[in-house]
């Protein structure tokens, strides 16, 4: 009675969010994403094809539901995002043009829906962007202005996967639910333990493009600058998986005996994410590596999806049972 939870799935990527509800008897009710690729993948592994630009979609169409999801679009508050609009005379935060603008999007559809609860993800950097303002809109508008109880924390994917992620994640709830992020207990993985076998020799970076990551590295390296490739070690764990790994893969790379170090494989990087094997990828490689490397940590994910629906069902049964102990007496008298 008390585990037929349903959330909906927005900016919903490849599924990541859907993976860890579902994997705990929770149902998917809706799913929003705009892009087309993304869109097959999640439609080839669910089932359902995702709808299309949530802007265009009125609140009320939405089904009712319990819990809100939604890992909504972090480039514009991200330290790489933030640095490259600003290079490039572009606005970031909520002033972006279009990305900045999507947290309102889940405003809208909580205003409406007024779910049970949410849980939202971004980048650590949320926290701190433009001197901390950013999160003071966020916060009060959550809190203040549509009345839920927020709770917020960044937590480090390394814990339960080989690689350095650290994300923010919000956690609301509509009534004073009493909840604590789960104690999240490290697990011993390391890069070397999500490797695959005979790897294609595709992935093995060229001569050329390995001397310009070395040439790129040290010309950043003499200025005193940190730029530069990741060459991991397989006993520990690597930098964080972006969207931009498609390009040269330069931020985690594979050492490899007598030969040039190689990328990951697209599904090394779904591994990395706490993906299963059994998850399929039907995309060019190119495709995959930005859905992955914009994606959830699901292992991550779902210990937050458990503390979450552990405390909405803790306060539904003392509800449950208050109303129990006001009946009998009436069925007394």
């Amino acid at each position: 009675m008390f585990n037929s939870l349903k959330f909906i799935d927005l900016f919903a990527g490849i599924g990541g969010f859907r993976l860890a509800f579902e994997s705990l008897g929770c149902e998917c009710v809706f799913a929003s994403e705009w892009d087309k690729f993304s869109q097959k993948v999640y439609q080839d592994n669910f089932g359902d094809l995702p709808a299309g630009d949530i802007q265009k979609i009125e609140a009320k169409m939405i089904p009712d539901h319990d819990i809100l999801t939604g890992g909504f679009p972090c480039q514009p508050f991200s330290i790489a995002g933030v640095t490259k609009h600003n290079a490039l005379g572009n606005a970031h935060g909520f002033n972006h043009p279009t990305q900045g603008t999507l947290f309102f999007e889940i405003v809208r559809i909580l205003k409406e829906k007024l779910p049970r609860a949410f849980l939202l993800e971004n980048v650590k950097n949320l926290l701190s962007h433009n001197q901390g303002k950013t999160f003071q809109v966020i916060e009060k508008t959550l809190t203040e202005d549509l009345g839920y109880y927020l709770y917020y924390q960044v937590i480090d994917a390394s814990l339960l996967l080989p690689q350095h992620r650290k994300r923010i994640f919000l956690v609301g709830f509509k009534e004073p639910i009493k909840f604590e992020f789960p104690e999240i207990k490290p697990v011993d993985i390391n890069i070397k333990d999500i490797l695959e076998n005979n790897v294609n020799e595709k992935y093995t970076l060229t001569d050329h493009l390995w001397q310009y990551l070395q040439n790129y590295a040290a010309k950043h390296k003499a200025k005193g600058n940190g730029f530069g490739y990741g060459l991991v070690n397989l006993e520990g764990k690597s930098r964080t998986l972006s969207a931009r790994y498609y390009k040269d893969g330069s931020e985690i790379l594979i050492p490899q005996k007598d030969k040039n170090p190689r990328r990951l494989t697209p599904r090394e990087c779904a591994r990395l994410q706490g993906f299963p094997d059994s998850f399929k990828i039907t995309v060019s490689d190119t495709r995959a590596y930005k859905q992955f490397g914009n994606s959830v940590a699901v292992p991550i994910v779902t210990e937050i999806a458990k503390a979450m629906i552990y405390a909405l069902n803790i306060s539904q049964k003392v509800q449950f049972s208050q109303i129990k102990q006001l009946e009998i007496p009436l069925i007394l008298a």
